[in-house]
Parts: C-alpha cells; sequence; structure tokens
C-alpha cells in the first residue's frame, strides 16, 4: 500500500453500504479519502483491500483505492477540505427519526472545520436536518459563521449495482444559500456523470423523502390488490399482468412486505413530522407492514391444514431471506420478520431457512435451496431470487408463493 504524506481531499463519516462505495469512488478519480468508521473491525478490513459488504464490484475499487494509497480508514478524522457525513438515521420509539448520528458526526469534526471547508450531509434526514446541523456548527464555531460551505445531496443507488449508479445517476444537491450549492455541485461532477440538479437544502431533503415514498405507495397498492385477489380467488399476478396492457398503467408486483434502508424507513420520516397531511404515506406504511404479518398467517394456516389433511406434521422451507432479490441485505426485511414469527409459533416441525446470498446467519440455520424444495412439503417462496426459478417443484408439493416465482 502507498503511504500518502498530505492531508486527504476528503473525510467520508461513516462506511457502510453508501459510504464505502462512495469513498472508493472519489478515491479511484484521485482523490486521497480518508474513511471514518466506528467500528474497528471494519476499519481493519478495509485498510487490509477488502470489504465487509457485499456489493458488485465494491471489493475491486476498494483494493485498487487502498493499494494506490487513495483510501485509509480510521476510528477518527482528520483535517481536510471536505467532509461527507453518511450514517445511518435510525428511529426511536413510535417511528420518530434518530438524527443523534448525523450529529455525533458532526460534532466529531467540529474541532477540524476551517474557513472554505464543505460540508455535506447524504444520510437519509428529516426535512431541517441540515439547517439544524448548521446551526450547531456555528453554535460551536462562531467565527465560521457564514464561512462554510454546507449543502445536503441524498444518494439514490440500488443495492446491487450501487457502484455504477453513483457515477450514471442524476442527483440532487440542495445547500444552505446559492454558494454552497454550488461549490457542493463543483465537487460532486469531478466523479458524477449524472445530470446534478440544484435547489435549496430543504427541498434536497424532501426529495429523499418523497422519491421512496412514492414507491412505497405504488407497492401498497399491489399488496393491497393481492389481499383481495387471495380473498376473490383471482390470481393477482395474471390480473396485475393484464392489467399493465392498458397504455397508461403500470402496477408494481407484491411481496411479502417491503424492507430495506430506504422505502421501508423514509415515508416515517414525513410521516412524524406532519401526520396530519401524510395520511395516504402513512396507510401506505400499514398496508406493507401488514401484508409481512398477512403472509406469516398465511403459513401457520397452511401448516395446519397440512397436518389435519395427512396426520403429520410438514416440513416447510422458507426460501429468501434478505429484503429484495439476489443481494445479501437483510435490513428490515419483511422475510425475515415473517420467519421469525413463524419459528415462534413452531411446534416440533421441521424447517428449512434458505439465503443463498450469505454463507451463515448468527439465528438461522441455513440449508441449500435445492435440499430444502426437495425434502419440504410446503415451500413458501419470501423472496424473489434468481436460484428459486430455476426449481423444478414435484406437483405434490403446497406452494405458497408471495413473490411471483410460479405465477401460474
Amino acid at each position: 500500500m502507498k503511504i500518502k504524506k498530505s492531508s486527504p481531499d476528503v473525510v467520508m463519516m461513516g462506511l457502510g453500504y453508501i459510504g464505502l462505495p462512495t469513498a472508493a469512488l472519489i478515491a479511484k478519480s484521485g482523490k486521497y479519502v480518508h474513511g471514518v468508521d466506528i467500528n474497528q473491525n471494519v476499519v481493519d478490513t478495509i485498510n487490509s483491500g477488502k470489504v465487509h459488504i457485499v456489493e458488485p464490484e465494491l471489493d475491486a475499487a476498494v483494493a485498487f483505492a487502498v493499494n494506490e494509497g487513495n483510501l485509509v480508514a480510521d476510528t477518527k478524522p482528520v483535517n481536510a477540505r471536505t467532509y461527507i457525513i453518511v450514517v445511518p438515521t435510525p428511529f426511536k420509539d413510535k417511528n420518530e427519526p434518530d438524527t443523534s448520528f448525523v450529529e455525533a458526526a458532526t460534532v466529531a469534526i467540529l474541532p477540524l472545520l476551517e474557513e472554505g471547508d464543505l460540508y455535506i450531509i447524504e444520510s437519509t434526514s428529516p426535512v431541517g436536518t441540515t439547517e439544524k446541523m448548521t446551526g450547531l456548527i456555528y453554535s460551536k464555531r462562531p467565527e465560521l459563521k457564514n464561512k462554510l460551505y454546507v449543502a445536503y445531496c441524498p444518494e439514490r443507488v440500488l443495492p446491487g449495482n450501487v457502484m455504477h449508479e453513483l457515477v450514471h445517476n442524476d442527483r440532487v444537491i440542495g445547500g444552505i444559500d446559492n454558494a454552497s450549492t454550488q461549490k457542493a455541485l463543483s465537487f460532486y461532477q469531478q466523479f458524477v456523470k449524472g445530470e446534478l440538479h440544484k435547489t435549496n437544502a430543504r427541498t434536497a431533503e424532501m426529495c429523499k423523502l418523497v422519491e421512496n415514498s412514492s414507491r412505497d405507495v405504488q407497492i401498497a397498492f399491489a399488496n393491497e390488490l393481492s389481499l383481495i385477489c387471495d380473498k376473490a380467488d383471482i390470481n393477482v399476478w395474471e390480473l396485475i399482468n393484464l392489467t399493465n396492457k392498458h397504455p397508461r398503467v403500470n402496477l408494481l408486483q407484491p411481496g411479502c412486505g417491503v424492507g430495506g434502508h430506504c422505502i421501508a424507513v423514509d415515508p416515517y420520516f414525513i410521516v412524524a413530522d406532519y401526520p396530519m397531511e401524510s395520511k395516504i404515506i402513512g396507510t401506505a406504511r400499514e398496508i406493507n407492514n401488514y401484508k409481512s404479518f398477512w403472509c406469516a398467517e398465511k403459513i401457520k394456516n397452511t401448516k395446519l391444514e397440512f397436518q389435519l389433511k395427512h396426520g403429520r406434521k410438514p416440513r416447510i422451507a422458507l426460501m429468501g431471506l434478505a429484503f429484495k432479490p439476489n443481494i445479501d441485505d437483510l435490513r428490515e426485511s419483511p422475510a425475515k420478520y415473517i420467519v421469525q414469527k413463524v419459528l415462534q409459533d413452531s411446534n416440533d416441525e421441521e424447517y428449512f431457512i434458505v439465503e443463498p446470498n450469505i454463507a451463515s446467519h448468527n439465528v438461522f440455520k441455513l440449508t441449500d435451496y435445492n435440499v430444502a424444495a426437495e425434502q419440504a412439503d410446503i415451500v413458501v417462496f419470501l423472496v424473489g431470487h434468481k436460484q428459486f426459478f430455476e426449481l423444478e417443484l414435484d406437483k405434490g408439493k403446497v406452494v405458497l408463493d408471495f413473490c411471483g416465482i410460479v405465477r401460474q
């Protein structure tokens, strides 16, 4: 590994699913990036040229950046000219956003900030967070007031295609003033090929929340439709396919709920701050959460029906744990919730839990998907992983398809 003697160009606060790919991309452009994470194992892994998350092309990008000396990880920040905050924004009780990680990351760099520095938040945040952090900085460092560039620029990438989309997707950039917007735009122009759209910080913050809330509402319509079709004895997959033949209709596909770090979370940022005005957004969240509960109950009822019919307990394959197809990410996964819910009600049945994208799990004993599908009496498709479409199931098996594997 080459050693950089000069101070870094960029400090990246957070080296998770977005922070690390972004750091690697910036480093690839020739910038010297100092990445910060509170997890020492993450820091050591990155400094060895390896990665702690699965994302296509990320391992090669990190290995190259570390080898070139353009990416170094640490548990503490150092002086730079640009600081990017990419830390989690989880929830407190009652789905209230928790911006304490953003605040902690900001406090960590407070002593390092100098006149003319650029401070960017990429973390998904409630409207007004950028202004709030600006106030925090200036309250602690009043000599810097109006002498920093401060902006918000949310990521909008798809897990499994992050390295491509970081470069080619359009970005929305909102500063606390025009000068900050332009400064941040000039920074992102160095490695983003997508179009950069200028706005203010509040609009940029809301834009991120609205993008994912819109998807959540559309998925909720499909999930609600699947519940109706189940009662009406209609194949929802055929129905949606036929409905989408209309030139101005484009329904999404139902699933077992909604998961991940964005769509299942971001609507709550709006609902928490604007509860009376966000009726559709809030109801969509309820529908998508209920769909997971409904799927778990459907599995339990099917298990009892099998036992009554055959006089023995069934062997059940629960296919998929990730929050979406073909990735290893289990954050906010409805499939994982369903598996947990079903196992809580287990009574000596044999379960085969499948997730082909991870080697092991600290709670669930995993089974190869071919073995599970062959040995199970009831096969439950929770996630549409590509491997599951290749399976040929015996006609005697009971199949619960919550993600469109069979579709007929």
